[in-house]
Order: structure tokens, then sequence, then C-alpha cells
């Protein structure tokens, strides 16, 4: 049978046959993920089943991400239980403090996860990894807390929607905005337990980081997995992030049968914005101009990558955020951090006035170093703009990619970086 490229992963990881969409299968996992809101619940489900050990103590990452550093004394008693089980089951992959990261960028930056893997997290944005060709997806963590006591979990063969984007790509046009245009034009139940397999010319073209913020931003749209040939660039990049010598290529058949097509033509398209208070809101900046803002956040696992530093930097540079706004910088990890210090990009964004804090999610899940007060509208790089998300029930976000937050930082409303 033909097979689409979430089929052709799943097939990898099962005994049986994987004959067609919809199908129950018993799958093997290759990582097991949880972080510092997730974890506690995962683990006390590990110990409510009576297990005793994980299946390998190599295959499991607890990422203490969400609260981190810890904001009070609940979020701080949260890390406790990950940490103590962590010590009692010594799981090489514990990161907390100095090490920590955003979970979404930390794991394919230390080669963790590599193409053709099946992982599973306790968090909605696991599909992220789709973007150098791995099988990944959120789950809750009564399953989590199985599959990290028996190294298998079970999963329903998704249909795939084929993405096809193609065009000449304008000059501020970014990953974020091909998502929130396909978002945009299927809606955030578009792809409801479906896996999207992204390709054309702009895709081919794509480098990894922007392919890793596309496929953060599957759920959104509903999807079960964003899923992405695996190619030159692919090994590339796992080569540079500690799985070298990787040979494997991994497309889709030619003739593999897709639920749906859909096609996506960026020729002479300006930046765009997810309005509140869905993903699913997106209208062109040049519609929303002129909204005035009260804070940007550029970070988080959809953008706080070095390429999204770099450009956020580039639209910064020489230039001051608006007095009326709060320009949260946020890298995602500390080696993004110190690449940051390496290129002089933050003295950029302190020269800007920015505020540039630790490797967190932070704001994203209004959490810390970020909150929004009441009517209050933010930009943000981050992947979620529901009712309340960053802070009070009148606030409002904006998402964006990062040259349009950091136009917007600089003119003190929804601006795109064409007109600064």
């Amino acid at each position: 049978m033909p097979q689409t490229l979430a089929q052709k992963i799943l097939q990898a990881h099962t005994d049986e046959a994987v004959r067609c969409d919809g199908q129950i299968i018993q799958c093997r996992v290759s990582m097991v993920l949880a972080n510092d809101i997730t974890g506690p619940l995962a683990i006390k489900s590990f110990r409510g089943m009576g297990a005793e050990k994980v299946f390998d103590k190599d295959r499991i990452a607890l990422v203490m991400d969400h609260f981190t550093p810890q904001k009070d004394i609940d979020s701080a008693n949260q890390v406790l239980i990950s940490r103590n089980f962590a010590e009692e089951q010594g799981i090489t992959h514990y990161y907390e403090g100095g090490d920590c990261g955003v979970e979404h960028t930390l794991l394919p930056e230390q080669g963790l996860v590599a193409p053709g893997d099946l992982v599973i997290g306790a968090d909605s944005h696991t599909c992220t990894y789709g973007g150098i060709g791995a099988f990944a997806t959120g789950m809750g963590s009564t399953d989590i807390a199985a599959a990290m006591a028996l190294g298998e979990t079970w999963l329903k063969v998704p249909p795939t929607i084929r993405v096809e984007i193609r065009g000449e790509m304008p000059r501020w046009l970014r990953a974020k905005d091909l998502m929130l245009l396909l978002i945009g034009a299927i809606g955030v139940d578009g792809a409801l337990y479906k896996a999207l397999e992204f390709g054309g010319p702009v895709i081919d073209a794509l480098d990894v980081e922007g392919r890793l913020t596309m496929a953060n931003m599957a759920i959104e749209a509903g999807g079960k997995a964003g899923l992405f040939a695996v190619d030159a660039q692919t090994r590339a990049y796992c080569a540079e992030h500690g799985r070298p010598g990787l040979s494997l290529e991994l497309a889709a058949d030619p003739d593999a049968v897709y639920e749906r097509v859909v096609e996506i033509d960026v020729t002479g398209r300006e930046p765009v914005v997810a309005c509140p208070h869905l993903p699913s809101n997106v209208k062109p900046v040049s519609e929303v101009g002129d909204t005035p803002i009260q804070q940007v956040v550029i970070g988080s696992c959809t953008n706080g990558r070095i390429s999204d530093m770099r450009d956020a930097a580039e639209v910064l540079r020489g230039r001051k955020v608006d007095k009326k706004v709060r320009c949260i910088v946020l890298p995602s990890t500390p080696t993004v951090w110190k690449q940051c210090l390496k290129e002089g990009l933050m003295e950029v964004f302190m020269d800007a006035g920015c505020i540039v804090g630790p490797c967190t999610c932070g704001p994203c899940l209004g959490g810390h170093t970020g909150i929004l007060g009441d009517g209050e509208r933010a930009v943000a790089t981050t992947n979620r703009n529901f009712k309340g998300r960053m802070g009070s029930l009148s606030s409002e976000v904006y998402l964006a990619s990062p040259v349009v937050a950091a136009a917007s930082a600089v003119a003190g409303k929804i601006a795109s970086p064409g007109t600064l």
C-alpha cells in the first residue's frame, strides 16, 4: 500500500501491518516527554498503576520549563516532585536551572529526537518534532505514565491532509505566516485528529527552524501531527545537533492517498497576524495596523530559536521600543542565549529597551514574566491567543512572526517591518 509520511513512520514502530487510516495500532515509542506542569500528574499516575521502574531511563525527558525559575511555592513543589522522581529513576535527561530551556526547542537542539522517531509528550506542542520528520504528538498525563512504564502506546492511524505551498516568498514573510495562513484557511478544527503533511517548493527551501515553527502549530489546526519529509537540510541540522551520520531519506510515496490537498500560493502576500481570540482569526497586518499595544513577547517554543532572535534584532537594531510598550525577549535555550551574546544580539535588544529574560515558557501560558492586565493588548510570537491566555480575561493577544512583533514594539501599535 502506498503510504503517507505518518503511515510510514508509524509502520516502523509497530509489528502490525498498517492497512488504513483509523486503524488502532500498538506502537513502540522513541522518547517520552513531560514538563513541570504535566510531569507530576504523570508521576502520580505512574505510581497509582503500581509501576516501579521506567522502561528506559535514557528515553524519558523531564523539562522544567513552564514556571522556571519557580515563581511561587506551588511551582517549586511541582519541580520538587519531578526532580525527586528523576533522581529515584536515574533519568538521564532531566533539565532544570541553568541547562534548562523550552522543551520543544531543547530536545531537537540536544539531539534527543531524530527523523523517523515516534515521540509522545504530556504537552500539546510535542508535535514540533515533525519539523525534522518525527511522528510526535501530545497526550494526557495518564497515557504518558503508561508509556514511561511500558515504552509503548496505542495510536489511531490518522488520515493526512497534504499542504502544498508554492510561489515567491516576499521579503518579510516567515514560517509563522505560512502556518497562520493555513490555520486561517482550514480553521482550528480543520485537521482534527489528522496529520498535516507539508510540501511544495516553498517548503523544500524552508530551513529546519522554520519547519519546526510550522510543525509546532499543527495542534492549533486540531492536528495530531505536523510532518515534513527528511531531506539534506534535515540531516545537516541533525548532524549539527548531536545526531551525525544519519542517512535516512523519508518521504511519502508519490501515489499516497490523502484525505484532501490544500494549496497556498504566497506570491505577493504580506505578513499576517492572528487576532483575538482564535489562531484562525487571521488578517493581513495592513488590516489591523494602528491597533495600539502595551506588550510584545518574542520567544516560546514557536519562535524562540536563534533564527527568530536574528529576525527580531534585524528590525530592532538602531531603533527604540516605544515607551508605552514592554518588549520581552526570551531566547528559548541556553544555547540560543549564548549565541545571541556571541552575535551581539543581546546588546541590540537592550539598546532598544527590551527586557531580556530567562529561557522559559513564562508569559505564553499566562504563567509569569509578562502577565497582561485588564484591557491590555500584546503582540506575541507564541502559539495561542485564547481569551485570558496571557492574563486578564479582558486582555487581547495577537499572534505574529518575530519581525512583525519587533516592528510593533517600535511602532507602539501593530505594524509591518516594511513600514519602519
